[in-house]
């Protein structure tokens, strides 16, 4: 019987050869667009958070808020510097979590997202 199982299982073999290999299914840009676009909102409300926890931590306040930026009673070298601290964590926060997103695309498809090319030497 093991003969008979044997026999069976090269002439299965002998046929999943010969069937041509269905191409790999390339991943979407959609599916791209979808990573990308997830890592830029989530970049985005955690930069809000780091940035009012080190604005506490380094002021003792809350952070000020739209509305109180505007309000001439606040200092302007408050305003500012709390626009500075807000935008450089957003724009720190982004990269490295894009980063983060092309590698993971990469890792899993082998291939650079499409839309991005290597850069010229």
């Amino acid at each position: 019987m093991s003969v008979a199982r044997s026999a069976k299982k090269a002439k299965k073999q002998a046929v999943d050869k010969a069937l041509p290999k269905p191409k790999q299914k390339r991943p979407s840009k959609t599916a791209w667009r979808l990573i990308d676009r997830t890592s830029t909102i989530a970049a985005g409300v955690i930069a809000t958070q780091a940035a009012a926890i080190v604005w506490r931590a380094a002021t003792g306040n809350k952070p000020p808020t739209d509305d109180a930026s505007r309000d001439p009673a606040m200092q302007t070298r408050e305003a500012v510097a709390w626009a500075v601290l807000a935008g450089a964590s957003a724009g720190l926060i982004k990269v490295v979590l894009n980063r983060q997103a092309v590698a993971y695309w990469v890792k899993s498809t082998g291939d650079l997202p499409p839309g991005l090319k290597r850069p010229k030497a």
